[in-house]
């Protein structure tokens, strides 16, 4: 039976494996192939050698408090006893004597402890090393404290008498994800920042890229979505890099070679139309970046058989094959999760939290082993922190969502082993944890410990993004809220 041409394309171009690339081709501001523009902003101060960022999303919600928790008897800073009285009666508190000690210069050296999960690996698994806990002491690893969504700063009382705007529909998950991905909180974004970064830093950072700038494994995600940018999304490390952008449905027959060549003969018709020629660029894209990605060293470091050491496994690969793929400048996106454990916490995000570490810490390690750890920076996200007060009790005791939380830094370029961000009511990064506390949205008897973020995302994502190498006359493009922040230079990467 004879098929007519829309019909021979829409079969051919479905075969595409790189179809991944076009997941949003609908939207003309991502059509890289048709123009890829940057504005000719002053380029001081941009560094020029590789770097990459890679953000790791904790999808659901990670509790910080049971992230990272005061270890010292200092009640002026929320002791160890603030902690435990708070949770311990519902059953959500983690025992003093197991927690990770680590000293906080900024917290006058007070010790504080990292859930026990993110050290020495757990005798039930395969991992090789003992976590992210050790990066601390190396000053490989930093925690930017009190993070959270802000269309401006707020104290207690503008939240309490809506003197300022909130965040769009704070506590959603989804508006939440969205506003921590799109770097603005005063309403819906349809653009990412880490899409917009490439968008500006594309044509002149990787110039004659083999492959989009930015990099989802996993999926498609507000993050990666740029204006002009394109972004590339493909599979874990499961599949090799060589069949990633593989066409499907091709082989060496004499028959499939012929379909092939009547395949790249049509997309070269019809090229006036603007969709005709976006796609026809697009699959031209994937088939130049098929053919680099055939050959690819593989990774020394053994990363653990989890969906996140896969993930990483495979950024780890297209790191270290950036050379031949012509790239400068690279940013990724993985995810874990689900952290919205309204139940079970403690054994959830226990299990969540030490594959974050093992994978994280495989991956340092690779980057130290390819020589680029100071030029890899991995950091999370994550849609909110939890409620202090628990949900349930016992072994089915949960928290809820709640606002301003704990977030990671690491790489070789971190000024590690500190706390970062703007000090809270007790002087420091760290939150003051009363409930109905001067750091607490909630009030009466009904407050349930939701502090109010004193760092804003815009802040912490700005100071990732000037190291990354956008320059500050592009910061309010990138992020159009940034001007209402003071300081957006947290000072927790090096130069």
């Amino acid at each position: 039976m004879k098929q007519d041409r829309r019909e021979f394309l829409k079969k051919s171009g479905c075969a595409l494996g790189m179809a991944a690339l076009a997941t949003q081709v609908e939207h003309f501001g991502l059509m890289s192939a048709l123009a890829q523009k940057t504005d000719d902003n002053s380029q001081a101060n941009v560094p020029s050698d590789y770097r990459a960022l890679v953000c790791l999303f904790m999808q659901g919600g990670n509790d910080g408090n049971n992230t990272l928790i005061p270890n010292h008897s200092d009640t002026n800073l929320s002791s160890y006893a603030t902690y435990f009285n708070a949770r311990n009666p519902a059953g959500l508190a983690i025992a003093q004597n197991i927690l990770l000690p680590i000293s906080v210069p900024k917290a006058g050296n007070l010790t504080y402890g990292l859930n026990p999960n993110l050290g020495t690996a757990p005798p039930t698994t395969t991992a090789t090393n003992n976590g992210i806990h050790e990066l601390w002491a190396q000053g490989k690893m930093a925690m930017v404290t009190n993070v959270g969504t802000l269309v401006k700063p707020m104290t207690r009382t503008q939240y309490q008498t809506n003197a300022i705007p909130r965040p769009f529909q704070l506590y959603s998950h989804s508006d939440q994800v969205s506003q921590y991905q799109g770097g603005r909180a005063d309403q819906q974004a349809f653009t990412g920042w880490g899409g917009k970064i490439s968008d500006r830093r594309t044509a002149s950072d990787n110039p004659g890229g083999l492959i989009p700038m930015i990099t989802s494994i996993n999926g498609a995600q507000l993050f990666t979505a740029g204006q002009t940018t394109l972004p590339l999304a493909i599979a874990n490390a499961g599949t090799s890099l060589s069949q990633v952008l593989s066409p499907q449905g091709y082989n060496t027959s004499a028959a499939a070679q012929a379909r092939m060549e009547a395949f790249n003969q049509m997309r070269t018709q019809d090229l006036s139309a603007n969709y005709v020629r976006a796609a026809s660029n697009i699959t031209d894209q994937a088939l130049q970046a098929n053919q680099a990605l055939q050959t690819f060293q593989e990774v020394t470091a053994t990363f653990p058989n989890t969906s996140l050491g896969n993930q990483l496994k495979q950024v780890a690969r297209l790191i270290k094959k950036r050379t031949d793929l012509s790239v400068n400048r690279q940013i990724f996106y993985v995810q874990i999760g689900s952290f919205d454990t309204h139940n079970g916490q403690i054994a959830g995000q226990g299990t969540l939290l030490a594959q974050f570490s093992q994978a994280a810490r495989a991956f340092y390690d690779e980057m130290v082993t390819q020589g680029v750890s100071d030029k890899v920076t991995l950091f999370t996200m994550s849609d909110f922190a939890r409620t202090f007060n628990p949900a349930s009790i016992g072994a089915n005791a949960g928290s809820d969502h709640a606002w301003g939380n704990h977030l990671f830094v690491i790489g070789g370029a971190v000024n590690g082993g500190d706390f970062y961000g703007v000090n809270t009511a007790n002087g420091t990064p760290f939150p003051n944890l009363t409930m109905n506390g001067p750091d607490d949205a909630d009030s009466g008897t009904g407050a349930r410990g939701r502090w109010i973020p004193t760092t804003s995302v815009e802040q912490y994502a700005a100071t990732l993004a000037r190291w990354y190498g956008l320059p500050e006359a592009e910061m309010s493009a990138v992020f159009p809220n940034v001007g209402n922040f003071a300081n957006t230079n947290l000072g927790f990467m090096q130069a």
